[in-house]
């Protein structure tokens, strides 16, 4: 009797296990990075001017430490996800995936996000899902399922536990992470994202991200905040998302032999960039952006009319900085901005109705997947109503971006991570290990 096997509960209780300690994690790293905020938050309300010295030290110190101690943690997590799904070789995925890249990743993070950069957790906690379900593929714990599934059922569930969005957290499985191969369709991803997303439901409560939004729009008149959230989301998240792909190949001049050759000087001068434009802003461009967006959202604050250009300026910042930290979030801070210029423009609207399409928009294009960022920025506002003009405008903005960027962001930064992890095993030497079953794709 197959249901009496004791090693098939086994394999369970382990799948389990494992998907619960993912969601655990992403749970203490969310609550950690509000902290971090907080932290972060009241140096500055001591004295703003001295962001001057702990943006500069903070990313350098990210940035040394990552590259001497921990080189897989570095950037957004999501791309190293991507490579390992992609690699059939257990020693290039033990490169980008392992339980103490997952736990140097919450760190490291953690220390940018006190630091004042523009990071947010959304890509770590991908890694970190993967990482933790990776150690399930190693020959001790036998075959319970392929490298791949289990790399991509860990990721979802990272999403799903860092934000309350397990439907999100299956579109980002399937449209993300398959996105070079078919996804099939299999017990393991739901089963990791449920428990990931059960344990999220046991310690947080059943809470939405930006709380509930109940805005609507009236229809026909409608349809034009969707299009031109479309079209400028579109055109802004595909630009950005073409800069991004190219800043990651390497910066032009001068520049470019700094970052290369003094990569811990080149982040303290990043560091000391945000900190001169959260200064001009008054603040408003540190951390992920989430409150901002929030009380946006809830019409305790209007948005300046140059948000959304401060906020790409530091989340680049962050990011050719290469410290640990993703751009997910603060891309919806990004949208944020573009929906309150879309709704000065529409004046007698629904601004935050108009402030979610911005952020689905920006989203939608700037990562190629529109089906998971409708999902998401749904989730997130708990509004079902503005399901349509969602999917509307985020399959408007996926057009306009493709447009601009004929590369998908994610995928396109997976394929050098890949290559580095591939040439670092070669200069090592090591021989393969085969983890028999388990290690075939």
């Amino acid at each position: 009797m197959p249901w009496l096997s004791v090693g098939r509960w086994r394999k369970r209780v382990l799948l389990v296990g494992a998907a619960l300690l993912a969601g655990l994690i992403a749970i203490v790293f969310a609550i950690g990075a509000e902290l971090a905020i907080e932290a972060h938050a009241h140096l500055i309300g001591v004295s703003p001017w001295l962001t001057l010295l702990i943006a500069p030290a903070g990313f350098a110190a990210m940035a040394w430490v990552a590259q001497r101690y921990f080189p897989g943690t570095q950037g957004s997590g999501i791309p190293q996800a991507i490579a390992a799904s992609h690699s059939d070789d257990p020693r290039v995925r033990g490169k980008l995936l392992s339980l103490r890249i997952a736990f140097a990743k919450v760190g490291l993070t953690l220390g940018g996000l006190l630091s004042g950069g523009s990071i947010g957790r959304e890509g770590p906690s991908v890694q970190i899902g993967a990482s933790v379900m990776h150690t399930l593929a190693g020959r001790r714990f036998g075959r319970i399922a392929s490298s791949r599934n289990l790399i991509v059922a860990g990721s979802g569930a990272g999403v799903a536990a860092a934000f309350n969005t397990p439907l999100g957290g299956i579109m980002f499985s399937i449209e993300e992470m398959c996105r070079r191969h078919a996804f099939r369709a299999n017990s393991t991803t739901l089963t990791v994202v449920i428990f990931a997303g059960l344990m999220s439901l046991a310690v947080l409560g059943n809470y939405t991200y930006f709380g509930r939004t109940p805005a609507a729009l009236a229809w026909p008149a409608g349809i034009w905040p969707v299009l031109m959230c479309g079209a400028l989301g579109g055109l802004l998240g595909g630009a950005f998302s073409r800069v991004l792909i190219a800043s990651s190949r390497g910066l032009p001049g001068r520049i470019g032999i700094l970052a290369s050759e003094r990569p811990v000087l080149f982040a303290a001068v990043c560091g000391l960039g945000t900190a001169i434009i959260g200064l001009a802003s008054g603040g408003l461009t540190y951390g992920t952006g989430y409150t901002e967006s929030k009380a946006a959202l809830e019409g305790t604050t209007q948005l300046p009319f140059y948000f959304f250009l401060a906020k790409l300026l530091v989340i680049w910042l962050a990011f050719v900085s290469r410290i640990p930290g993703g751009v997910f979030a603060p891309a919806l801070a990004v949208g944020t901005g573009v929906g309150d210029i879309v709704a000065q423009m529409l004046p007698g609207e629904n601004d935050a109705a108009i402030l979610v399409l911005g952020m689905v928009a920006f989203l939608s294009a700037m990562t190629q997947s529109p089906i998971t960022s409708f999902v998401i920025v749904m989730e997130m506002t708990a509004n079902h109503e503005m399901l349509l003009p969602l999917m509307t405008a985020s399959v408007i903005a996926h057009g306009f971006s493709k447009s601009v960027s004929p590369l998908a962001l994610y995928d396109a930064l997976a394929a050098p991570t890949l290559r580095r992890a591939e040439a670092q095993v070669r200069a090592e030497g090591v021989p393969r290990i085969s983890h028999g079953p388990a290690a075939g794709l």
